[in-house]
C-alpha cells in the first residue's frame, strides 16, 4: 500500500514522503497512530496543496529576512561599560544584551541566531555574526565604549 507521511517517522520516512509499505503496517501502525494517511488522489491533491503552502511561507519568510538584514547593516549598538586597569573590561558582552539592545531598537531576533565568534571583553568596534534564515546572515557592528 502506498502511503504519504504526514509526520517524521525515524527510520521509515519524512513529512511529505510517499513510500509503499506493508498493508498490515500500514493500516495497523502508521495510519492508526497518525503517522501516514492512504496515497489515493485525495490524499495526493492535499499533500500538494500543502507543499504550495509551504513554499509560500517560506518565500515570504526569506523576504522578512532581507528586508531585516538590511536594517540591521544600517545599525551601531554602543555599550557602555565599567574597566579596570588598562581599560580592561569587566565580563564580556552577551548574546542576551544584545538581544535586549536590538529589542530597544524594535528588532525582534533570538538570541540562538546571534553567533559571537570571540567574546567581546575588549573596547572598540566589534562585528557579531547574526542568522536571519537558511543562507542569510548578517554582522552587525558593536561598539564598546568607557
Amino acid at each position: 500500500m502506498k502511503v504519504i507521511f504526514i509526520k517524521d517517522l525515524k527510520k521509515q520516512g519524512k513529512k511529505g514522503e510517499i513510500k509503499e509499505v506493508k498493508d498490515g503496517y500500514a493500516e495497523n501502525f502508521l495510519i492508526k497512530n497518525g503517522y501516514a494517511k492512504k496515497a489515493n488522489s485525495e490524499g495526493l491533491r492535499q499533500l500538494d496543496r500543502e507543499n504550495k503552502k509551504e513554499e509560500k511561507q517560506l518565500t515570504e519568510n526569506r523576504k522578512k529576512a532581507e528586508e531585516l538584514k538590511e536594517k540591521l547593516d544600517q545599525i551601531t549598538i554602543e555599550f557602555k561599560v565599567r574597566t579596570g586597569v588598562g581599560d580592561k573590561v569587566f565580563g564580556s558582552i552577551s548574546t542576551k544584551q544584545i538581544k535586549e539592545e536590538l529589542e530597544k531598537k524594535e528588532i525582534k531576533i533570538d538570541k540562538k541566531q546571534i553567533e559571537i565568534e570571540n567574546p567581546i571583553t575588549a573596547l572598540g568596534f566589534h562585528y557579531v555574526k547574526i542568522n536571519l534564515f537558511q543562507d542569510i546572515s548578517t554582522k552587525i557592528k558593536i561598539h564598546v565604549i568607557k
